[in-house]
């Protein structure tokens, strides 16, 4: 436990930060798993329209600070392939 003011500040600033990173955190989880959903039941134009919003939070997550934007490029990449696979599966 810290004993100095300056110390008891950053334990509670921390917290603080720690909450509202998981708030954040847990609301782009939840985008991800809507949009992969979509892509499960093979409703491409849902997907598509989703794929604009998922990528702008993801974009603003980064921007947060919430996760690294090597993270985002790798979500990003992943979900854009993921559509187009599906999309390409439906074509045929």
């Amino acid at each position: 436990m810290a004993h100095h003011a300056s110390a008891l500040k950053q334990m509670r600033h921390s917290e603080k930060c720690r909450v509202r990173n998981k708030s954040h955190r847990s609301g782009l989880k939840g985008v991800i798993k809507n949009f992969r959903q979509s892509i499960d039941e093979k409703d491409i134009d849902a997907a598509r329209k989703d794929l604009a919003s998922t990528l702008s939070q993801i974009d603003h997550k980064v921007s947060l600070g919430i996760i690294h934007k090597n993270t985002a490029s790798r979500y990003k990449s992943r979900l854009t392939r993921a559509i187009n696979k599906a999309a390409a599966a439906a074509t045929k």
